[in-house]
């Protein structure tokens, strides 16, 4: 990447933005626009996509639904009805459930008017409405007038008689009598009031499921809209040195981040254009995005990294080649089943196929190919089909599978190793599948650490002594782990093998890898310096031993989850078995079989997405010292990508 700098004269800045949004090639700095253009093109874009989201979750055949093309102008105004419409229902619901409850309050009293008490206060009637509970009825005094309404075994409801209309509550009435105060309105008004409110409902939810044939119409002014959003965004927030018309000399300039292969295209067009423009490497400290370029395989891996949103720093390595590598593989491993895989694989190919004569493309499709074959493949070397055993499967099948790892070996079968004679010491294909995963583990770190050696070599920096160091420690713990996780009898640390002390060499490999990482790994300008900066830190340096070991022992997750799903395979086959030779329960297996293996895949699924991502996110870019800090390169462009 190449920063500019470019500068135009203050009144031609809108023409010179238009040409450069044209040319696509510079990726802006952030800027903080305003104004009330910017500001009325925010809250129309806010009130087309709330309304956008509102319509969407209608439910229509979008096969046969037929959607009606509106200006933009129309649009807008489809929309702003949607959300007068949604303020209202809410309105008209609040109103509904507010008079449901006060006609429940004077349910018991039956119909009541306030115009025929006000009627009777008129002739020197007063009249007021109580409720006591039924037990207390009886205490109220003789000489306090009343007139009984109803009763109930809880609550009995009275009259009260007063002479006068601002009579006090009378003396001797139980304090547990409370005055009922009068409805606004009649209840036969609150009823028909409902009714009303109930009717318009109807009628504005019809519309609303009418306005879903603007929905189209609505997203695509939204889309559009973004565009000038940017636009106005960038041209009101251009710093500039005046701010008149009057000031025909007035200055404006903007920062941002142009390709070094595009870099000419720019230069040209602002020499075209007369723009001033100054150019220079990014410095450390500047924010400059990230563009990745790989080749049509490699690329393969971009729609799960947007997926996760994971994007390399601009001074972070690109290991898309490496994660779609690895991840293929965890994926194959963490799936497990080859009916599995070859379930993804048809099924993608179909679609794949489908879209080759609709002439689209679809990296995600191609993923889930290539991932669907690793599947198929890991299926064939352990001899894993649908959770079912060796001796269920043709012979031609349990024969291409590898006796090291595969299910048709006895569990408790001994493979012998060439530098122990004892008949009763040897490797389980548990064993063997468990030194797979950590040989996984010592090639993907082992990858980071030697991109680290190079990086420091071409720098010229003593740091590839430390990077040699952690290559050490990674290999001498690699051993460690063998003896401590898959076997210690097997893999003693006092092992010899044709006169070569292993375990004492992986011990030096983790003493002096550390050594050296010590005294290397922070290094600048000074030995010194790095020496007392890893002092500084020595409980951080301390654990990054133990964090090497923990490395490595965390790749034994692609065996056990593996085996947790080959678990569960099997369980359903066990639970659905039975019930295949019972012609009437055959259905009812069948269903059993579709719904638990396809629960399986689903967790598997998950389990991919969970650990297969990890260890390339965690523990690879850990050993890489990435942290994913990055950001896509986006260039101002005629076609915003929202």
């Amino acid at each position: 990447m190449k920063k500019v700098s470019l500068v135009v004269l203050d009144r031609e800045k809108k023409e010179a933005l238009k040409t450069l949004r044209k040319i696509g090639v510079v990726h802006l700095e952030n800027v903080e626009g305003k104004g009330e253009v910017l500001a009325k093109y925010k809250n129309i874009s806010e009130t087309l996509f709330n309304a956008s989201m509102l319509l969407a979750e209608v439910k229509v055949n979008k096969k046969t639904f037929k959607y009606e093309a509106v200006s933009n102008d129309v649009a807008f105004e489809k929309a702003k009805r949607v959300l007068q419409i949604v303020d209202r229902k809410k309105e008209l619901f609040d109103q509904i459930t507010n008079l449901t409850t006060e006609l429940d309050r004077f349910a018991a009293w039956g119909e009541l008017d306030p115009k025929d008490f006000a009627y009777l206060s008129e002739k020197g009637i007063y009249i007021s409405m109580y409720e006591i509970p039924s037990d207390k009825m009886a205490l109220i005094p003789n000489e306090i007038k009343t007139i009984l309404v109803n009763s109930s075994k809880s609550i009995t409801r009275f009259l009260l008689l007063s002479d006068s209309p601002d009579a006090e509550r009378p003396e001797g009435l139980p304090p547990e009598a409370f005055a009922v105060v009068l409805p606004e309105t009649s209840t036969s008004q609150i009823m028909q009031t409902i009714k009303d409110a109930e009717a318009e409902l109807s009628s504005i939810q019809n519309e609303f499921n009418s306005s879903v044939k603007y929905l189209n119409s609505i997203d695509s002014y939204y889309k559009l809209l973004q565009t000038d959003i940017e636009f106005e965004n960038i041209y009101s927030g251009m710093e500039t040195d005046g701010n008149c018309e009057e000031c025909t000399n007035a200055l404006a300039w903007i920062t941002g981040y142009v390709p070094v292969d595009s870099f000419e295209k720019l230069a040209s067009t602002a020499k075209e254009n007369s723009w001033a423009m100054a150019s220079s490497d990014p410095s450390e400290e500047d924010a400059v995005p990230t563009k990745l370029k790989n080749n049509k395989l490699v690329s393969l891996i971009y729609p799960l990294t947007d997926f996760l949103g994971t994007v390399p720093g601009y001074n972070e390595y690109d290991i898309s080649g490496w994660f779609l590598l690895f991840f293929t593989i965890f994926f194959g491993m963490i799936f497990g089943d080859g009916g599995y895989g070859l379930l993804v694989t048809v099924v993608s190919l179909l679609l794949l196929i489908k879209n080759a004569f609709a002439k689209k493309s679809s990296p995600a499709l191609a993923l889930v190919f290539l991932v669907g074959l690793a599947t198929v493949g890991w299926g064939l070397v352990t001899c894993t089909w649908f959770g079912l055993t060796p001796e269920q499967l043709p012979d031609w099948l349990t024969s291409l599978s590898v006796k090291y790892i595969s299910n048709v070996t006895p569990s408790d079968y001994l493979f012998h190793v060439f530098w122990n004679n004892d008949p009763n010491v040897g490797l389980t294909t548990a064993n063997n599948l468990q030194i797979f995963c950590f040989g996984l583990a010592l090639l993907q770190l082992s990858v980071a650490h030697i991109k680290g050696i190079f990086r420091n070599l071409k720098r010229g920096s003593l740091k590839v002594l430390g990077e040699l160091g952690s290559l050490a420690q990674l290999w001498g713990m690699f051993y460690i782990v063998l003896s401590m996780v898959v076997s210690s009898v097997v893999f003693p640390l006092d092992l010899v093998v044709n006169d070569i002390q292993v375990g004492k060499i992986a011990l030096g490999l983790i003493g002096g890898g550390f050594a050296l990482s010590f005294i290397f790994a922070n290094y600048e300008d000074s030995i010194i310096k790095s020496i007392l900066e890893s002092v500084k830190n020595i409980i951080s340096v301390l654990l990054g031993v133990v964090n090497v070991f923990s490395d490595i022992v965390s790749y034994i997750r692609l065996w056990a989850v593996g085996l947790a799903g080959a678990a569960i395979s099997n369980t359903v086959n066990t639970m659905a078995g039975p019930l295949m030779g019972h012609a009437i329960m055959f259905a009812a297996a069948v269903l059993l079989l579709v719904f638990g293996h396809g629960l399986n895949m689903i967790l598997n699924l998950l389990s991919v997405i969970v650990h297969g991502v990890r260890l390339n996110t965690l523990e690879f870019s850990t050993h890489l010292g990435m942290s994913w800090s990055g950001f896509k390169y986006k260039p101002f462009s005629e076609t915003v990508n929202k």
